[in-house]
């Protein structure tokens, strides 16, 4: 039985006293261990930003990918080897600004992966700016009057997108959040947990003081069902998107690797990286060749 200090190595995470980050990190953690997957079973890929680091601080297999690109290497380690199990981590600014578009597609893709975004509402590895979820009204070096922008409402935009399993979680209720993890780990298909992580050194604004007084507990709801896309949807809006538990949950919905195997008539090798035919040198230094 794996514990959460199987996947602890010797890097020290260098997140800012108080981040948020460092309770994600230990909700995962926690929720693969509870799981007992070992972590040479394991991958946790990640894009660039404070949230991102988070790759290299599991012993466990990863990469730490390119801006806005961890879903697209992600989705590509997944069908690459079906038997791993694959969990994609990042922020807002880089999950819902240059990423946008992967996280769109990703969403209706339904690939069998995790994808967990620590949400703080500003970018913080570049010192502070706004991201596409900061409230109107937030102060910043690129909003020194105030933000005038919406904040992108990304729970309501993954349900529409067809995502099949979306949740949002409080970093501060690790019980809840390691629960959403495990459920959305063990769902067959995309899943995704906003979680929230407040960013103590530049946003002020949406501090623990501030989440605590203005999260709503969908366990609070009374007669809530996690099945029903038009409650989700009317539930988010009331809630202005504070809301946190398990939002929505398709299982009628095939996962991309299931669908593809359909249309192709059958399932396809679960681990094509032990089908992998390397070319001799000879065959190699030809095709060398052409690009001299």
């Amino acid at each position: 039985m794996t514990t959460a200090n199987d996947y602890r190595n010797d890097i020290r995470p260098n997140w800012c006293p108080g981040c948020g980050h460092y309770g994600v990190q230990a909700a995962i953690a926690d929720a693969v261990a509870a799981l007992d997957i070992s972590p040479e079973n394991l991958a946790v890929i990640s894009g660039i930003g404070c949230s991102s680091r988070i790759g290299g601080y599991f012993y466990t297999y990863g990469a730490h990918t390119t801006h806005g690109r961890a879903l697209p290497y992600a989705q590509g380690v997944k069908l690459a080897n079906q038997d791993l199990n694959v969990v994609c981590a990042g922020g807002d600014g880089d999950a819902f600004a240059i990423g946008m578009g992967h996280t769109i597609h990703a969403f209706k893709r339904n690939v069998n992966i995790t994808y967990i975004v620590m949400d703080n509402h500003v970018y913080g590895l570049t010192k502070g700016q706004t991201s596409p979820r900061s409230d109107i009204g937030f102060v910043t070096k690129t909003s020194p009057h105030g933000s005038f922008e919406s904040p992108l409402p990304i729970c309501e935009t993954a349900i529409a997108s067809g995502a099949t399993f979306v949740a949002q979680s409080y970093m501060v209720n690790r019980a809840e959040l390691v629960e959403l993890i495990k459920q959305g780990m063990q769902h067959e298909g995309f899943s995704f947990i906003n979680v929230f992580s407040p960013c103590v050194t530049y946003n002020k604004r949406n501090s623990y003081d501030w989440f605590k007084e203005h999260l709503t507990s969908l366990s609070t709801v009374e007669g809530y069902d996690p099945t029903n896309r038009v409650q989700a949807l009317q539930t988010l809006g009331a809630h202005e998107g504070l809301v946190t538990g398990l939002i929505y949950r398709d299982d009628t919905k095939p996962s991309f690797e299931k669908a593809m195997a359909a249309v192709n008539g059958g399932p396809h090798p679960r681990a094509l990286v032990h089908d992998v035919v390397k070319p001799n040198a000879d065959v190699f230094a030809d095709l060398c060749k052409e690009f001299k």
